[in-house]
Formats: C-alpha cells, sequence, structure tokens
C-alpha cells in the first residue's frame, strides 16, 4: 500500500514549483518530442520566456542542456534551432534497438505471467491512445512495449542503454505515425505477433517479428513505402 498523508481539515499542502530552468527544458524538450516545435523551427528566447512566464536566464540553461542533448542547435543572437531527424540517427538508433531488442526477445522467452500481462495492458493502451488520435502518447505506450520486453532479461547496463534511445525512439515514432498514420494498425498487429510469440514459447518466431518491426522504422521514418 502506498503511503499516504493526511492534513487537518481546512489546512492546504503548498506545492512547490520545478526551478524555472527545469520547466523551460520541460516545456521545449515535450514540444520537440510531440512535434509541436518540429525540425527546422528556430525558437527564441523571448518567445521561450513568454511562454513559460520566466526571465531568460533559465531560458538560457534549458537550451544549453537540450543542445548538449543533441535535439537543437544554438545560434548566437539568433536562438536555437530545433534539429531535424537526420538519417544517419534513424539509422543508428535503428541498429542499436536491433542489436539489444533481438538479444532481448530471445532471452525473455520462457516469458513471465507478469510480463505477459504487462505487454498486454501496453497494446490496450496503445490502441486506446491511437484512436483517440493522441500520436505522442501512443508512442509513449509504443516504446514502453519493446522497454518492458529489453527490462525483462533484468540485465541493468543493457537497459540502461536502451533508455538512451528514448527521446530518439518518441520523436521518430511521433514522425512516423503523423507521416503514415496508415501504419499505426500494422504497427499494432506486429506487438500482437510479438505477444503471442512469447506466450508460445517462440523465442525464433518472437525474434523474427522483432527483427521485421524495427528493421521497418528505419524505411517508415524516412517515407519510404514498403
Amino acid at each position: 500500500m502506498r503511503p499516504c498523508c493526511i492534513y487537518p481539515v481546512g489546512m492546504t499542502m503548498a506545492v512547490k514549483q520545478p526551478p524555472a530552468a527545469d520547466r523551460v527544458y520541460t516545456h521545449v524538450k515535450q514540444g520537440v518530442l510531440d512535434r509541436r516545435y518540429e525540425g527546422g523551427t528556430l525558437l527564441t528566447e523571448g518567445e521561450l520566456a513568454e511562454a513559460t512566464g520566466v526571465s531568460r536566464t533559465p531560458v538560457r540553461e534549458a537550451l544549453l542542456r537540450l543542445e548538449v542533448e543533441g535535439l537543437i542547435r544554438l545560434y548566437p543572437k539568433k536562438g536555437a534551432l530545433v534539429l531535424p531527424v537526420s538519417a544517419q540517427e534513424i539509422a543508428d538508433v535503428v541498429e542499436t534497438r536491433l542489436l539489444v531488442e533481438e538479444h532481448a526477445a530471445r532471452k525473455a522467452v520462457p516469458a513471465s505471467p507478469a510480463l505477459l500481462e504487462r505487454l498486454a495492458e501496453l497494446l490496450d493502451e496503445h490502441k486506446e491512445r491511437a484512436a483517440a488520435g493522441d500520436f505522442a502518447a501512443a508512442a509513449v505506450a509504443d516504446r514502453c512495449f519493446h522497454a518492458e520486453i529489453v527490462r525483462s532479461g533484468g540485465n541493468e547496463i543493457l537497459s540502461r542503454l536502451y533508455d538512451q534511445l528514448r527521446d530518439r525512439q518518441l520523436r521518430m515514432g511521433v514522425a512516423v505515425m503523423h507521416s503514415h498514420p496508415d501504419r499505426i494498425a500494422k504497427t499494432i498487429t506486429e506487438h500482437q505477433e510479438i505477444l503471442d510469440a512469447l506466450r508460445a514459447g517462440d523465442a525464433e518466431a518472437a525474434v523474427a517479428v522483432v527483427g521485421r518491426h524495427v528493421g521497418w522504422v528505419s524505411h517508415l521514418a524516412r517515407g519510404e513505402v514498403r
């Protein structure tokens, strides 16, 4: 049971806001990931300060952090350019995902009841979010589905490596759904096939579907139809 705090009637608990720079960082990063700020957009310190209700100093601090993460590039006296997803970045992410996820799918067999239940929940959530047109939330459910399989192997180093791909996966996932909405159903079908293979204890079938599923990302993200 989660601990709870009980306060006397009439007493309110003050909610402490995160530091200004953190608020700007979260605002811009989420905007980049869910495509409110698309690749090629030039963001100015003044616009961001006004949007988040802070001064320009924390805006600069937040933008420096985002530049280190490779999401933007700063141009003195001009602003911050949101970097588009490059073909090389797509290729690098796909290659890394294949190395990690095919290994994880094989290692996940025999799958525990807890893993199978969690994957089924995430698949349902993916369907609901996609049906509602909430592509950002659908991308999160999509990414979590794969992350659960990776984590099930119990290799913390591998899990941390996979977590480093999170932002790039989410950004690419949203981009794919916007440019190819007809492919959402295909993605959900493939997730179901992965789940079915794990339920059946067929490691090779699971690996084969993962390979096909992840490999297609590079073609879809580039706008190539297969």
